[in-house]
């Protein structure tokens, strides 16, 4: 049966009850939910195969983009610290599961329900069904090379690598680009949609990017930038004040102590976030 897992096949309905109808192949049957449309006995029908939370054998004839073979993106639905991240491939009775085997060593770097993960899906000797990332091959494959022209544009893209080197992400447009950890306040998490502009392109067609505002911007995005940094943190709260040294705002954020300053009082003054016993706090 697990050559037929996770793939499209063609079967013939040899049976039916008040709900399903019931597909053969290869000797394998497999139930078809009647709410999918009318059929009749002795009808080959081509569908996807999965066995759903019941451990029942299925097919569906809505096909999902990802299947053994096949790649696609797929919303995380949940996540799972023994298991790993759950994957809404459009099947209504059943997500799949990227193991947390091929997850960031760092679980905060983990997906976040809303993210998006570029995957397949494969078949276990017991017959699970999980889904599984792409490698760099599949999205060299599949991604434009960049241009000159795009210098200094704005790009929007999903987070599909992590390497201590820096970032790589897809744009929305199929460009790779890399993110080295300078031209960032943050690690991104796999899976996360970020917004980012281009500074350079590499002989591989490759687009430098950073998550860091131009110049003319940075007063504003430095409020935008602490403000992301307390709605990430689990406490949301951070031991860095005003009264904290030029070096260590220097270090963790990039910028002076006196854009610091500026960008929290002006939080202060939208009643954003409030400084209590040495530390910053997100109201």
């Amino acid at each position: 049966m697990n050559e037929l897992l996770a793939t499209i096949i063609s079967g013939l309905i040899i049976d039916e009850n008040e709900h399903f109808y019931f597909l053969q192949k290869n000797g394998q049957t497999f139930r078809l939910n009647k709410a999918e449309g009318a059929h009749q006995i002795g009808e080959m029908v081509e569908g996807f195969t999965y066995i759903n939370q019941k451990q029942e054998s299925c097919v569906t004839t809505k096909i999902p983009k990802v299947r053994k073979g096949h790649y696609a993106f797929a919303t995380v639905t949940q996540v799972r610290k023994d298991l790993g991240v759950f994957v809404d491939i459009g099947i209504s009775d059943k997500e799949m599961v990227v193991s947390c085997d091929e997850l960031p060593t760092i679980r905060e770097l983990w997906p976040k329900a809303g993210d998006q993960l570029f995957v397949s899906l494969r078949v276990d000797a017991k017959n699970r069904i999980w889904a599984t990332l792409a490698d760099e091959k599949m999205f060299k494959a599949m991604a434009r090379k960049g241009q000159e022209s795009q210098q200094n544009e704005n790009v929007t893209g999903t987070v599909y690598r992590l390497k201590l080197a820096g970032s790589y992400l897809l744009t929305d447009d199929y460009y790779i680009g890399f993110v080295h950890p300078s031209e960032r306040y943050q690690e991104p998490r796999l899976g996360e949609k970020v917004q980012a502009r281009v500074i350079g392109l590499r002989p591989d067609g490759v687009l430098n990017l950073s998550m860091k505002p131009r110049a003319h911007e940075a007063i504003n995005d430095d409020a935008q930038m602490i403000l992301a940094y307390l709605k990430r943190s689990q406490t949301q709260t951070m031991p860095y004040t005003d009264k904290s040294s030029p070096e260590a705002i220097k270090q963790m954020f990039g910028i002076s102590k006196g854009q610091f300053k500026r960008a929290l009082g002006h939080l202060m003054k939208e009643k954003l976030i409030e400084q209590v016993d040495g530390q910053t706090k997100l109201l």
